[in-house]
C-alpha cells in the first residue's frame, strides 16, 4: 500500500527512535544497514525527514539523525510527507473523480480498509513500536 519510499522511511524513523532511546544518533549508513536500505535511497528519505522536521538531526563527529525522547510522532506524520495522503482520501484505482456520489467499481469495499487504515496510523505512535523492537518482540529486517 505504502511506496517503496514510505516502507524505507518508517523503517527508518523506527530505527532512528529506537536508537534515540539509548541517546544515540545514527548516521545513514548505520540506518541503512539496519533497515536493509540502499545507503543513496536512505539518505534522500531520512533528509526529506528532517527537512520536515519529523526527525532532528545534527552535525559533526557526534552527528546523526535522531527523535526527542518524548516524541509523540505518528506513522501517519511520516506517511503524508514521504507519500502525501492520497491513501487515505484517494481512490483505490487511481481515479481522480471518487466519491459516494461518483464511486468506482471498488469504491465501497476500499472505503472500510481505507479508513482502517488511517485509524491505524493516526492512533500507532512511533516510540511505541520502537519499544516492541528494543524488547526484541518485532524486527526491521530478517
Amino acid at each position: 500500500m505504502f511506496s517503496k519510499a514510505c516502507e524505507y522511511g518508517i523503517r527508518a524513523v523506527l530505527f532512528i527512535a529506537k536508537e534515540s532511546q539509548k541517546d544515540l544518533r545514527p548516521n545513514i549508513a548505520e540506518i541503512a544497514k539496519a533497515v536493509d536500505s540502499p545507503e543513496p535511497f536512505t539518505a534522500k528519505i531520512c533528509q526529506q525527514l528532517a527537512r520536515s522536521g519529523l526527525v532532528l538531526s545534527k552535525k559533526g563527529p557526534n552527528g546523526g539523525f535522531y527523535l526527542e525522547k518524548d516524541s509523540k510522532l505518528r506513522l501517519a506524520d511520516i506517511v503524508t510527507v514521504i507519500d502525501g495522503d492520497a491513501i487515505f482520501t484517494g481512490c483505490c484505482l487511481g481515479m481522480s473523480e471518487c466519491s459516494s456520489l461518483h464511486p468506482c467499481p471498488a469504491h465501497e469495499q476500499f472505503e472500510d480498509i481505507r479508513e482502517g487504515l488511517k485509524n491505524m496510523c493516526e492512533n500507532t505512535y512511533v516510540m511505541d513500536l520502537a519499544a516492541n523492537l528494543e524488547e526484541g518482540e518485532t524486527h526491521l529486517k530478517i
